[in-house]
């Protein structure tokens, strides 16, 4: 998990349970392709412990490993954009 998607998910309210269950009861809603590196990372759309929806941006690691790259909460979204 980065420094980034840690703050993130402190700003959010989120804990480490709320975003492994949003990977878990997730299904990935868009996929994107970096144009320098030609990894893809992904994002997932699940549900927190509490039932409520939350995104994961992830990508694998050349060891095959989930890496973490952000996580936020669907009000988030709303906030940002006003």
């Amino acid at each position: 998990m980065t420094i980034h998607a840690e703050e993130e998910m402190d700003d959010d309210g989120l804990t480490i349970f709320d975003v492994e269950r949003g990977i878990l009861t997730g299904k990935i809603v868009e996929r994107q392709k970096d144009k320098k590196t030609g990894e893809w990372k992904y994002l997932i759309k699940g549900h927190t412990v509490y039932d409520m929806n939350v995104f994961v941006v992830a990508k694998l690691s050349p060891t095959g490993k989930m890496f973490i790259i952000t996580v936020f909460q669907e009000q988030s979204i709303i906030r940002r954009k006003l």
